[in-house]
């Protein structure tokens, strides 16, 4: 089948983006069932501003949504209102073909935002449990830290280089996870999936937990950690983007950021666990069973989610990437209310995935070259580094990791130091005696205030494809616009001065039409009488 695309029309509308995207346009106003008719009306004759469906009628795109499901065994009708819905999100109340049901579950997906699914919430459980799994595997090395170092006697077999061995175990299992871990992660998830992914790397991390209890040598616990660093580095890079995939974009942000919020949980529980072990006798152990019991303990949230991760679904969109599209379908009804609701996401992001270049069969050598050589993921693999280089010079890891010994070397018992990790109150000034070190932090994060403001662009409510056109402006261009937006708001709302002139927006929708020529491709179906 082949359609006639509609002439588009420019939106002089100023803001972050020249044309409102799906999801933006949807957070714009609460459309109450007896006063949208006009403006659902309206939307459904044209279409969405920015969808790359708006280009076609409604009957254009139901007959798209009919062949996609003949063409994968789902069922044609379902789709069709699916297609027609993806085309046009915010005009179901005016669309004929839905049942009143169908209307209400949609009025409550739009207008509760946490009207969500158990399933949905049992994916951001096994999120946040994974989440803590990390948090917890920093932080317990704070408190064996106190330990380990006298019964290895490190300070007599390393009496010049003490502190670099100390912060070698220390930091082992992040230089693996950097080095190894996170590069492997494409492998990883294209054999093994999202969801089993996470299950065998928080696998790794039990056992790697457990494993350095029983260490006998400083050796041996590198070793430990090092194999540590292989869960940690393929969790931390898969976990967000699970949780990313299985949400709606109305949420989709605050999802993604329980992910730092569950983290800090875990090293208050790492913290929690050293308190609790402190006083806990050697027994049989000559090198001391309490930091064993320390660094034992974070196996206990890497346990609980291997409970978990096997009732909770696989990535539709991962599925969908395998050409799995039936059971895309089926994971994605579970995370959603409404089966049209699930046929309107599962169609558009198949749109936007047919216009995307390149395909799931990439090997894992060339994916990792085209993160460098095409620009919208150079551009979004730089930003990502930068928050994640600033995670790490920000200073905390250094609370996380060192805490109890500054307190120590500060005059505080060792008891009061893990008292205080616990508590926080380790930002008295009073309690550092080393302020150079942290003056150079502080001097990071003036740096990483303008890497953010000019390297990072704004991702909120965007679906995961409509990031394309966001991340593939130039880095010159972005750092050039955001200088000149600070500027702005510092005059208005610092200096106070009124009717500035308005900045032109930079993001534009570059794809505003289907182009896949499989789309030109006429699904058969025989009619049984």
């Amino acid at each position: 089948m082949s359609f006639e695309e509609k002439p588009t029309t420019q939106d002089p509308e100023s803001g972050l983006f020249k044309n409102n995207s799906s999801s933006q346009s949807s957070f714009k106003k609460d459309l109450l069932p007896d006063n949208s008719s006009h403006v659902s009306e309206s939307e459904r004759a044209d279409g969405e501003h920015g969808n790359i469906l708006s280009q076609y009628t409604e009957k254009q795109v139901m007959v798209m949504g009919r062949n996609y499901a003949l063409k994968y065994g789902l069922d044609p009708e379902i789709f069709a209102k699916g297609a027609a819905l993806a085309r046009a999100p915010n005009s179901y109340n005016s669309m004929p073909f839905l049942t009143d049901e169908e209307k209400q579950g949609l009025y409550l997906e739009q207008t509760k935002k946490w009207h969500l699914p158990k399933k949905l919430f049992a994916v951001i459980a096994a999120g946040a449990m994974a989440a803590a799994v990390q948090g917890m595997d920093e932080s317990v090395i704070n408190g064996a830290t106190l330990f380990y170092p006298t019964a290895f006697r490190l300070k007599e077999k390393f009496p010049e280089n003490y502190d670099l061995m100390e912060g070698l175990v220390n930091g082992a299992p992040y230089l693996f996870a950097s080095v190894v871990g996170a590069w492997t992660t494409d492998f990883w998830n294209r054999h093994l999936g999202r969801k089993w992914t996470i299950f065998w790397t928080c696998a790794i991390s039990a056992v790697t937990c457990v494993w350095s209890g029983f260490v006998n040598t400083y050796w041996h616990l590198i070793i430990a950690r090092l194999f540590l660093g292989l869960g940690i580095g393929v969790k931390s890079a898969t976990v967000p983007v699970y949780c990313s995939e299985c949400t709606p974009a109305r949420v989709r942000g605050s999802l993604v950021l329980m992910w730092q919020l569950w983290t800090a949980a875990g090293i208050m529980l790492g913290y929690v666990a050293c308190l609790a072990f402190y006083y806990v006798p050697d027994k049989s152990f000559g090198t001391g069973l309490n930091w064993r019991l320390m660094l034992g303990s974070a196996c206990i949230p890497a346990f609980i989610i291997l409970f978990q991760i096997p009732f909770v679904p696989e990535s539709p969109r991962w599925l969908m990437g395998k050409g799995r599209h039936k059971e895309a379908y089926e994971s994605l009804s579970s995370l959603r209310f409404e089966n049209v609701a699930a046929a309107r996401d599962l169609f558009y992001q198949f749109v936007l995935l047919q216009e995307e270049e390149g395909n799931y069969d990439v090997p894992t050598w060339k994916r990792v070259i085209e993160m460098f050589t095409i620009r919208r993921n150079r551009n979004a693999a730089i930003g990502s580094w930068i928050v994640m280089f600033m995670q790490q010079f920000c200073g905390i890891n250094v609370i996380a990791y060192y805490s109890s010994s500054i307190f120590i070397e500060a005059g505080i018992s060792v008891i009061n130091a893990l008292v205080y990790a616990v508590s926080r109150q380790y930002l008295h000034s009073t309690a550092f005696t080393a302020c150079g070190a942290f003056g150079f932090y502080a001097a990071w994060n003036l740096v990483g205030f303008f890497m953010v403001l000019w390297f990072l662009p704004e991702t909120k409510q965007l679906t995961l494809e409509e990031l394309d056109d966001v991340f593939a402006v130039p880095m010159y261009t972005h750092a050039i616009y955001r200088t000149r937006t600070f500027l702005r708001g510092f005059q208005e709302h610092v200096l106070r001065r009124k009717n500035l002139p308005e900045i032109p927006p930079i993001y534009t929708h570059q794809r505003m039409a289907v182009t896949n020529p499989s789309w030109n491709e006429k699904t058969e179906v025989d009619h049984i009488e």
